[in-house]
């Protein structure tokens, strides 16, 4: 007889519990799981309203803390907000075709 995972079935639940638990919200990424040292929600509320507002809409599990030393790299090199954000969408689109070997996004077809 076939479990639930060789059969292609759902796991039921304590056994989805579990895998919920291991994997948080990240759904289904080859990214790497690292434990937080801090509160992730007020590292979050601490960015500038448009960073949070590309992270809200991100297609990765980005943490605020990458997005901001990127964001402030940019902003101190002398880049627009309009010039960081879209530095932003060309590090996401490298690291989807990275993760998944998808074509990117056309350019501005990212939600504003």
């Amino acid at each position: 007889m076939l479990t639930p995972a060789q059969s292609g079935a759902p796991p039921s639940g304590s056994a989805r519990q579990a895998l919920a638990a291991r994997c948080g919200n990240l759904g289904r990424t080859a990214q790497r799981q690292r434990r937080r040292s801090r509160d992730p929600m007020a590292a979050y509320d601490a960015l500038p309203a448009p960073l949070r507002r590309w992270l809200a809409g991100a297609a990765l599990p980005w943490s605020p803390a990458s997005c901001l030393r990127l964001w402030q790299r940019l902003r101190a090199e002398g880049a627009s907000q309009a010039k960081a954000l879209a530095a932003l969408d060309r590090a996401e689109a490298k690291a989807l075709r990275r993760e998944t070997g998808a074509a990117p996004l056309a350019e501005g077809a990212r939600a504003a």
